[in-house]
């Protein structure tokens, strides 16, 4: 069975699969301070639950944008998992992807692991021209061209980033739940005006990002796939009108397949 982690900012994804099916995924808080024995007790409370045994874990890839939390992880997994393991557990990063996509910019050990995992498995799934966008700490927005070249993008603040600044920073403005929408686009109070801000601010925004960057790539948005992905997407996505596909199992799935590419079992 296949262990995949990705480590972010702010919440871990892993999953388990076996062979091409996933059998169970999670989304844990990426918390700096727990150690190789405290995720070790989290994975095995999780998976119990579904009655997945750490035993049957047999391979390991981990993409990190958290150095901390990698090595916590990488002791974790040496120490519980490492005797019924085919191969040492796999760290992505742009020197073992060479073969599976072509890193096109100025510095690509700068690229997080997180954007280029993103972006092979949209490709591998659809192999146009394509956009994926993740909701995460950030928004990121990365572009990869029909030859499976990763040719660059954008980041600006992701939602929960702004509303704290916002909130902070402002004496008057208080913190809100944006998963409720407010009645009308103009806010009659200042709570409805606020969600009105981020929620069709940040949909508003989305569109105007994505018609820039496909007339940069190809053109126009209507020849490229554009592919949301992140906590945050559903919530954001009905706001625009360019994002049609949201998949939340996007990493996961990169995960696998830059695993079965590395290892053989996938063609190319």
């Amino acid at each position: 069975m296949l262990f995949v982690i990705d480590i972010g900012n702010s919440h871990t994804v892993i999953g388990l699969y076996d062979n091409n099916t996933l059998q169970g995924h999670w989304r844990i808080t990426s918390d700096r301070n727990r150690t190789a024995d405290e995720i070790a007790i989290q994975f095995n409370a999780l998976t119990a639950m579904t009655r997945i045994q750490s035993l049957s874990i047999t391979d390991i890839i981990i993409s990190s944008v958290v150095p901390s939390l990698e090595a916590a992880w990488m002791a974790c997994c040496r120490k519980h998992f490492s005797d019924n393991l085919k191969h040492p557990p796999c760290i992505v990063d742009d020197s073992n992807l060479k073969d599976i996509i072509d890193i096109q910019t100025d510095y690509p050990g700068e690229v997080g692991a997180d954007r280029l995992v993103n972006t092979i498995a949209a490709w591998s799934q659809y192999k146009t021209h394509l956009i994926v966008i993740d909701f995460g700490t950030a928004i990121t927005f990365d572009c990869v061209t029909n030859r499976c070249e990763y040719i660059g993008g954008t980041i600006l603040p992701g939602v929960a980033v702004s509303l704290e600044a916002l909130s902070s920073r402002a004496a008057k403005l208080p913190h809100i739940d944006i998963s409720v929408a407010p009645a009308t686009i103009i806010g009659k109070n200042t709570v409805d005006a606020m969600k009105s801000g981020v929620l069709h601010g940040y949909g508003a925004m989305i569109d105007g990002l994505v018609d820039i960057l496909a007339a940069e790539m190809c053109g126009v948005a209507d020849e490229l796939n554009i592919i949301a992905t992140g906590g945050m997407a559903e919530l954001i996505i009905p706001y625009c009108r360019k994002v049609k596909t949201i998949d939340q199992m996007l990493t996961l799935k990169g995960l696998h397949h830059i695993y079965s590419r590395i290892h053989g079992k996938l063609p190319h």
